[in-house]
Parts: C-alpha cells; structure tokens; sequence
C-alpha cells in the first residue's frame, strides 16, 4: 500500500530487459536513510516492485512480463529519472490517497499549459477507464497522488502546484510521453458493483 506522495526522485544505474521481462537497478540518496530490505515493496514511477537485491544508496527489483505490457517501465534507460516511493507504514499519516501499485494502463502527455505558478498537464487514455477517472477525483500518474482537474471522453487534466514540479519526475515530462496510470481503487469497486447491477 502506497499514498502516491513521492519520497525521492533516484536515477536508473543498470537496466536489462529480457523478452517480456527486466532487471532494474536504482540510486538514490534516500535510500541511504530508509534502507531498503530484500523483499520489501517500493513503487517506482507508481508500479508496486519487490526488492531482490540492496546495496549502498541502491536496490534492485525483477519486473514480469504483465508488468511490461502495461507499464512504461520497458522504456526506461540508465539514467532516467524515476519516482521513489517505500510501502506505508501502519503508524505514518496517510496523506495522498490509497495507492496500490498496480498500474492500469499508460497515457500520452498531449498538452502543457500554464496557469499562473501551475502547470496543467492533458492526457489522452484510453476510453475504456472514462468511467473510473472523475472530474475531483484521485489518480496516481507515475506514482504521484493527483487531482483531476477535468475529463472529457478519452482525456483527462491535472494541475501540478510547483513542488510537485520540482520535487517529482513529472514536471520536466514532455508532450508525448507515456506515464503509468492507476485509477482509484474505491472507484473501482463502485463501478464494478454498478455494472453487476446492471446484469442481474
């Protein structure tokens, strides 16, 4: 269980795919202090991982070939910048919202604005999660707790405040590139629930 608020941004140091599936290697300075341990789960850029292997400033995670297909972590290269976030304590705030790591799908930055000292990022997704993002809603987009600003069919906005600009990934992301979206889990249920309704 996450809460979609980014602990640190770490850079990609050995990448290896193999067919549908990749062996990850991540540094950064905050996992100095948090010390990872093998078997523990960390989200990067929003996708729940497995530690496999730790070292100083460093661990490793093993993506499977489900998580290929419906990430974009296949495209990653050393050097990339990703997004850190450790699983959730039992006794730390819950600030965010409930994040599970469990991608659904990508989308495509297809536009940035300016509105004052915030940037507003539009997504084209596929149309089939239409009903699972709502206008206030929460949506993790590579791993950072949002707030959707608008929808229209096939399209979503968020609006990013300057720190998460500064403090993520995302902020320097450019039109065309693909982020991993997780919807919200409880409107998940609620859509389902409808839909079995609506069978019966």
């Amino acid at each position: 269980m996450f809460t979609g608020i980014i602990k640190g941004v770490g850079h990609v140091v050995a990448f290896e795919k193999l067919a549908e599936t990749a062996k990850l290697t991540v540094a950064s300075p905050m996992l100095s202090t948090i010390q990872p341990q093998l078997g523990d789960s960390f989200a990067i850029n929003g996708i729940c991982l497995t530690v496999t292997a730790v070292a100083s400033g460093q661990l490793s995670v093993e993506a499977m070939p489900e998580t290929i297909r419906l990430t974009n972590l296949g495209q990653l290269k050393t050097g990339d910048a990703v997004n850190i976030e450790p699983a959730l304590a039992a006794s730390e705030r819950l600030d965010g919202h409930f994040v599970l790591g469990h991608v659904d799908t990508t989308a495509k930055i297809v536009q940035r604005t300016a509105d004052q000292n915030a940037t507003v990022l539009t997504f084209k997704i596929s149309s089939e999660y239409d009903d699972y993002i709502v206008k206030k809603g929460s949506i993790a987009i590579d791993g950072i707790s949002l707030t959707v600003t608008q929808t229209t069919p096939g399209h979503f906005s968020v609006s990013l405040i300057p720190y998460t600009q500064d403090q993520t990934t995302l902020g320097k992301r450019q039109i065309g590139a693909l982020v991993n979206v997780e919807t919200d889990i409880l409107g998940k249920y609620i859509v389902s629930a409808q839909r079995k309704e609506a069978i019966q």
